[in-house]
């Protein structure tokens, strides 16, 4: 039953979105905190290059067919399916939910939890951890150049070339300096996961205070009803299932094996709320992204929970198998 409880993290996430609708950063001390935040996501993005093993590269960047089919779930199935959504009626999902919909969907794969997920279940570790992050160094590209084509396309709010030189020096930078230093500091890095877990947390944490305050202050609660939340908990639900499907069943009938199967089922149907959140600050700048990223939160969660349980059935399936008899 507790699998099914929200972790700490998503408590966290509740508890920082009850603070910001109930004491939200207003005037100089909101900008004295974005400038904060803007180095807190730096310093995050500079530890995830830091972080990244160059022997983990090699190992995994061999396996393209599985990376080629990742990124193809993630960057062009994943978007057909939020340009889908459009379809429904703006009384059923209000127009600024939908944006956050569609940019959940051009976003890019967890890394963590995606790795986790395909450890715990009995997959390809290396070509999970090589995609998930290929797939995240792909998307400060790719992310931005699909929202300008599928919201103009949609009649919603495209992007400048500004949005993608901030993501570039803002999260790609760091990225890059912190793989120049890995080979002197990597080690150390990966050693130090609990002392340095508190900076992605709290970076995140930082962006969606900052992001739902300014919504806050512009009246979000007062444009969304419960009924509107729950249509995009239904949206999500359906979006992660369709996906799952496709991922574990397509991965079969391409003659991928089981443990690959596992790798393209969890990295190709998570969406990273690590890099989404700073993303939207960035490509949504002066508009108020408090709606947006909202989508993406609660697909955050049901993904965790969902992928949770699907790990636990791989992890006992191949328990089962190898403790079965042997016969001849």
């Amino acid at each position: 039953m507790s699998r099914f409880l929200p972790d700490r993290f998503t408590m966290m996430l509740i508890a920082t979105v009850i603070i910001a609708s109930l004491v939200p950063a207003s005037g100089a001390f909101a900008d004295y905190f974005g400038m904060a935040t803007k180095v807190a996501i730096a310093l995050l993005f500079f530890l995830h290059g830091a972080r990244l093993s160059r022997d983990v590269v090699i190992a995994g960047v061999l396996h393209w067919r599985l990376h080629l089919t990742i990124l193809l779930v993630t960057y062009a199935i994943f978007p057909l399916l939020g340009l889908a959504a459009g379809f429904i009626p703006g009384e059923i999902l209000k127009p600024e939910l939908y944006v956050g919909i569609l940019f959940l969907c051009v976003l890019p794969s967890t890394v963590q939890s995606s790795i986790a997920f395909t450890s715990m279940a009995g997959g390809n570790v290396p070509a999970a951890i090589c995609s998930a992050s290929a797939s995240n160094l792909f998307g400060m590209f790719l992310t931005p150049l699909l929202v300008g084509l599928l919201m103009t396309t949609s009649g919603t709010t495209g992007f400048s070339f500004t949005a993608l030189e901030t993501i570039l020096l803002q999260l790609l930078a760091p990225f890059i300096l912190g793989q120049i230093l890995e080979p002197w500091i990597g080690k150390w890095i990966r050693s130090k996961k609990t002392l340095l877990s508190p900076i992605d947390r709290g970076s995140i944490l930082m962006v969606v205070y900052l992001a739902f305050s300014e919504s806050v202050n512009e009246g979000l609660w007062q444009t969304f009803s419960l009924t509107d939340i729950g249509v995009v908990v239904a949206l999500d639900v359906l979006l992660l299932a369709v996906v799952l499907t496709i991922t574990m069943f397509g991965s079969r009938l391409l003659g991928f094996n089981k443990q690959d199967e596992i790798t393209i089922t969890f990295c190709g149907s998570k969406k990273s709320l690590a890099s989404g959140v700073p993303m939207a600050g960035a490509i949504f700048a002066g508009q108020s992204i408090g709606a947006i990223v909202l989508p993406l939160m609660l697909f955050h969660q049901i993904q965790l929970m969902v992928c949770a349980v699907i790990a636990q059935k791989y992890a006992s399936r191949r328990s089962a198998d190898q403790s079965a008899p042997v016969t001849t």
